[in-house]
């Protein structure tokens, strides 16, 4: 992280935008006086102006007021964090075209170098507790909280959620010094209510900005890197039920309040959406409901442990919904992968077995429907995060509600804690060919793969892994993967149909599967022989045209 600063122009060119924005308020607010107010004072025979000016002046006052017991409330609660951290550099500039000194650098001749930063937090409690994001102290190798009557104290880590990204630090000073913040209830947030963060934001502490709560139930991607901006690339977890503001946020108030019109932490400032690494008017906080729920565990244990069902998924859209054959208004969670060995594994949810190409773009599809759990409506792949997040905990049993292959059904599943480390995602696997005559991608079957599916090691054939939608493998009804298993490294598709005989013809490897398919023509009809569930099956299939578009 680096420390930023900001031009006293800009600053300037910010108090005047925020007096502006301030005035643009006052004149709504009047606006509704200067239209009664005419009318009583023509009746009554008085000047119109008197009523209109008393009413800016007391608007003025009650906003003023308001701001100001917020701030005099809140700010001393409020810290500035300097982290230093240490790093190891060349002691001699390597710059693109040339060299210093021989080539590959001797550790000796490396010195440490540091990098610094700013954050904010505040205080939880009068026992030293201090709340920020784990984003401004990971990897933090000096802690040093400034309060806002200026003490400076060094903090420890006393327990960290990258997954939530909070961070809990505790700093050694007595009970008299510390203003606990009072937090309030995130759940009952309304858009365009007020909004105050205060922070330390391009390192200038103690500062308010003012804004409005602008949308509720955004969803983060964890792991925001140091300047507080959303990365480019999402993450395997999500942070749900994210509060949205256009209080102007910047680098330097990550860990800081969001609080109400009473004070009340309703958030934690975390990132921002913007090109440019400074405010554009979307902000975003840690939702108080989920700060309630984490702190205390980092507190007492140093961790927390998130519940985990083990899937990951899409929202269901009318184009994916009619791909699978439902109704185009059908809502729900499209379940495309199940971690191997996890909950939804254990329970039985399939993942995506086919793609479909839609306005252009590959689709996974195939799979369970999450359309409620525990009752409760899922309308999208959010909705299943958040009810997750904020309802239930590890080892605690719910009940999905599911569409599999348009039938619903209800599954049960005890959901365990998720796992540190993110499971590596599935390799892209090519297709048998270019040619659209059977629609099937597929592997040949490898012993590794074999024993994962509890086959016999030396069982050959073609593992299907995909299925074009709508193909000819897809009108005979085979059976895709539908899950995954770690396997060398990497999570290979399992599950599926295991392609073994072409019309009594043994097929051992992808090759064979293709020289047998290019020599038949489009509309044969062909019988294959596949394991499926470990039993040996004859399927009928009729290949699709050429021009149908499918993969072999």
């Amino acid at each position: 992280m680096v420390k930023n600063f900001i031009n006293p122009k800009d600053m300037k060119m910010k108090k005047q935008i925020g007096i502006t924005l301030a005035l643009l308020l006052l004149a709504g607010l009047t606006a509704c006086n200067s239209i009664i107010a005419p009318a009583s004072a023509v009746l009554a025979n008085q000047p119109q102006a008197a009523p209109t000016t008393l009413a800016k002046n007391e608007t003025l006052a009650a906003i003023e007021g308001t701001l100001e017991d917020v701030y005099s409330q809140v700010n001393p609660s409020v810290v500035s964090i300097q982290v230093t951290q240490k790093s190891q550099m060349p002691a001699l500039p390597q710059l693109p075209g040339f060299f210093f000194g021989p080539l590959g650098q001797n550790p000796q001749d490396q010195q440490p170098r540091y990098q610094y930063g700013a954050g904010s937090g505040f205080v939880w409690d009068t026992a030293g507790h201090i709340i920020t994001n784990n984003h401004v102290v990971d990897g933090a190798d000096k802690i040093t909280v400034r309060l806002a009557d200026d003490t400076m104290v060094p903090a420890t880590v006393v327990g960290t959620d990258p997954d939530s990204d909070l961070a809990v630090l505790k700093v050694d000073l007595p009970a008299s010094q510390l203003q606990p913040v009072s937090m309030g209830d995130s759940t009952q947030l309304k858009i365009g209510q007020l909004a105050v963060a205060i922070g330390n934001p391009f390192g200038l502490e103690n500062t308010m900005t003012v804004g409005f709560i602008s949308a509720l139930g955004r969803i983060l991607p964890v792991n925001n890197n140091d300047n507080g901006a959303i990365p480019s690339l999402g993450a395997s977890y999500t942070i749900p039920d994210i509060i949205q503001t256009d209080a102007p946020i910047n680098p330097g108030n990550s860990g800081g309040v969001l609080v109400n019109d009473q004070g009340q932490v309703v958030g934690v400032t975390a990132a921002i959406e913007s090109p440019v690494r400074a405010s554009a008017g979307i902000g975003f906080a840690i939702p108080a409901a989920i700060v309630n729920k984490v702190v205390p565990a980092l507190i007492k244990d140093g961790h927390f442990d998130h519940s985990w069902l083990g899937v990951s998924g899409v929202s269901l859209y009318p184009e994916l919904a009619d791909s699978m054959k439902l109704k185009s208004d059908q809502h729900g969670a499209l379940v495309v992968e199940v971690v191997p060995g996890g909950p939804a594994d254990t329970a039985g949810l399939h993942g995506s077995d086919r793609q479909v190409e839609i306005d252009g773009i590959q689709a996974r599809t195939g799979g369970d429907v999450i359309t409620a759990i525990d009752g409760k409506p899922v309308k999208t792949f959010d909705d299943l995060v958040t009810y997750l997040a904020q309802a239930t905990t590890v080892n605690q049993k719910v009940s999905l509600t599911v569409l599999r292959q348009g039938k619903e059904e209800t599954i049960s599943v005890t959901l365990a804690a998720r796992p540190k480390t993110e499971t590596p995602t599935m390799p892209t696997q090519p297709a048998l060919s270019n040619g659209p005559h059977l629609g099937i991608e597929g592997v040949t079957l490898t012993p590794a793969i074999a024993t994962a599916m509890g086959l016999k090691s030396d069982q050959q054939g073609v593992l299907v892994e995909r299925i074009q939608t709508g193909s000819a493998a897809d009108e005979a009804k085979l059976n895709g993967s539908f899950k995954s298993a770690a396997i060398d490294g990497q999570m290979l598709p399992v599950g599926g149909d295991v392609i073994t005989k072409v019309d009594g013809q043994a097929v051992t490897s992808v090759a064979e599967l293709q020289s047998i398919i290019s020599q038949a023509k489009a509309g044969q009809k062909l019988t294959l022989t596949v394991l499926r569930d470990g039993k040996s099956v004859e399927v009928p299939v009729t290949l699709t045209d050429t021009s149908g578009g499918a993969s072999q």
